[in-house]
C-alpha cells in the first residue's frame, strides 16, 4: 500500500487550522525572501516526495463522524493545493500565519471589506484600483457602508477623514491602502496613517499588488490585512486569475476564511499550482523589471512627446523621499501624461502611442513577464479624475534597450 504523508490540514467548516510549515518561522525570519519565494511551500525532505507538490483534483475527501480537527471535509472548505502557496505567501509578507487564496482579487477584495460592521465608515484612495472603488461605491450606495475617499498622498486630510466629522458622524470603520495607488502612484506614509487608523479603532488593509512583498511588506508597517490580485505579479505569466489575503490577526484571519467559505470565493487547484510555479521566478522577475523601469522612466520624462511622469523612482517625483523610506526599489508601474498631438486632444494622442507600438502589448493588467501599456480612461469604471491622456505602462522582462527603442519610435511618430 502507497502511504503519503501530509503536510498541512486547513480551512474546516468551523474556521480553524492546523498547518505544519516547510519552513520554519525561525527559517523564514533568517533567509532572504528572494531565498523564501524558492523555498517555502515544498513538500516535507522525506524519501520519494516530489520536488513541487501535486495537483489535487477533489471535491471531497474520506471522513467519518463531525468534521473538526483539521479534517478537510469539502473542496469548498479546503484543498491541499491551496496549501503551498498560502504558506510562501504568509512567510513572504512576515506573518506567522498561512495567507488565504481566492478565486480572483475582486472576491478578496469582497472578503476584505466584509471585516466593516454594518453602517462601518471606509476610507479609501480616490485613486484606487477601479474594481475596489466600483465595489465599495455599490455598498455605499446600499448604504450598507459610509465611503470617504481620499487623496491618500495627503497624510493629513486621510488622518481627518477617519475621525468623527460632526457631532452625529462616526470615526472610520476601515481604513483602505494603496500605495503606489492605481494608476496614479501616489505614495501614502502607509506607517502614519495605520497609527492614525488604529488610534480610532479601524481595521487597515492595505493592496500590496503592486509593490509586492519582496518590495514592501505592509504588516511590518503596521496593517492589520494585505491583499493581493495574484493574477498580477505573484503569479506572473498572465495566465491565471487569482487573489489572496494575508494576516497576523488570528481572530480576522478566521473571520476572511469564514467568508471564503460561505460565499465560495474559492481558487481552482490547477491555477494555484500555476501561481506557486509563478511565484518561485518573482524575485528575479521584479529585480529585472525595477531596473529596466528605472532607465524607462528617465528617458520618458525627457521626451517631448510627455506631458508629465509618475515614478516614485525619480528623484522629482513627489513621493519619492516617501517611497524610499518603506519601500525596496519603486516597483515596474509607469504612469505618463501624453502631450496632445497637433489636431488631436491627448486621448486621441494617448490612443495613437498604443496603436503605434510593436513590442508593447496594448491590454490591460500588469505585472506579467511582458510589458504591457494601456491609456486608463478607456475603462469606464476609471475614476473622471484620472487624466484622459493618462498612459499606464507595466514593464515586463524584456531587454530594455529593445522596449525603449519601441517606445521612441513611437513617440516619435506622434509628431510634437
Amino acid at each position: 500500500m502507497l502511504h503519503l504523508r501530509v503536510t498541512a490540514f486547513r480551512g474546516t467548516a468551523d474556521g480553524q487550522y492546523a498547518f505544519t510549515m516547510s519552513l520554519s518561522e525561525q527559517q523564514a525570519a533568517a533567509l532572504s525572501a528572494e531565498t523564501v519565494v524558492v523555498a517555502a511551500g515544498r513538500p516535507p525532505r522525506e524519501r520519494d516526495q516530489p520536488v513541487n507538490h501535486p495537483v489535487v483534483l477533489s471535491s471531497t475527501y474520506f471522513g467519518t463522524g463531525a468534521l473538526g480537527d483539521g479534517d478537510r471535509g469539502y473542496g469548498r472548505y479546503s484543498n491541499p493545493t491551496w496549501d503551498p502557496f498560502e504558506e510562501a505567501l504568509g512567510q513572504l509578507e512576515g506573518s506567522k500565519l498561512p495567507g488565504l487564496l481566492y478565486s480572483s482579487g475582486l472576491a478578496a477584495v469582497s472578503s476584505a471589506l466584509s471585516l466593516i460592521p454594518p453602517g462601518g465608515v471606509l476610507v479609501m484612495p480616490a485613486h484606487s484600483y477601479s474594481g475596489s472603488l466600483v465595489m465599495a461605491s455599490e455598498l455605499a450606495q446600499k448604504e450598507f457602508v459610509e465611503l470617504r475617499t481620499v487623496d491618500i498622498a495627503d497624510t493629513d486630510a486621510v488622518k481627518a477623514a477617519l475621525a468623527p466629522n460632526g457631532p452625529n458622524a462616526r470615526a472610520a470603520s476601515m481604513l483602505w491602502l494603496e500605495s503606489p495607488t492605481n494608476p496614479m502612484l501616489g505614495i501614502a506614509d502607509v506607517q502614519a496613517l495605520t497609527a492614525a487608523a488604529h488610534a480610532v479603532g479601524a481595521i487597515v488593509v492595505t493592496d500590496n499588488t503592486f509593490s509586492t512583498p519582496l518590495v514592501q511588506q505592509p504588516l511590518a508597517l503596521g496593517s492589520d490585512v494585505v491583499l493581493h490580485s495574484v493574477t498580477k505579479y505573484l503569479a506572473g505569466h498572465s495566465d491565471v486569475v487569482l487573489g489572496a489575503l494575508v494576516t497576523s490577526n488570528a481572530d480576522i484571519r478566521s473571520a476572511l476564511l469564514h467568508n471564503r467559505t460561505i460565499h465560495g470565493g474559492i481558487a481552482g487547484p490547477f491555477e494555484a499550482w500555476l501561481a506557486l510555479r509563478g511565484l518561485r521566478t518573482l524575485a528575479l522577475r521584479i529585480e529585472r523589471s525595477q531596473a529596466s523601469a528605472m532607465v524607462l522612466a528617465e528617458r520618458l520624462g525627457a521626451h517631448p512627446a510627455i506631458e508629465s511622469i509618475r515614478f516614485p523612482g525619480l528623484p522629482a517625483d513627489p513621493g519619492h523621499e516617501r517611497a524610499k523610506a518603506q519601500m525596496k526599489g519603486f516597483g515596474s508601474i509607469i504612469c505618463v501624461q501624453v502631450a496632445p498631438a497637433a489636431g488631436l486632444s491627448g486621448a486621441d494622442t494617448a490612443d495613437k502611442l498604443v496603436r503605434a507600438l510593436q513590442l508593447w502589448l496594448p491590454a490591460t493588467s500588469l505585472g506579467g513577464v511582458e510589458s504591457l501599456i494601456e491609456r486608463r480612461r478607456r475603462h469606464t469604471a476609471e475614476p473622471v479624475s484620472v487624466p484622459e491622456n493618462l498612459v499606464r505602462l507595466s514593464v515586463g522582462i524584456e531587454n530594455v534597450e529593445d522596449l525603449w527603442a519601441d517606445l521612441k519610435r513611437a513617440l516619435d511618430s506622434l509628431g510634437g
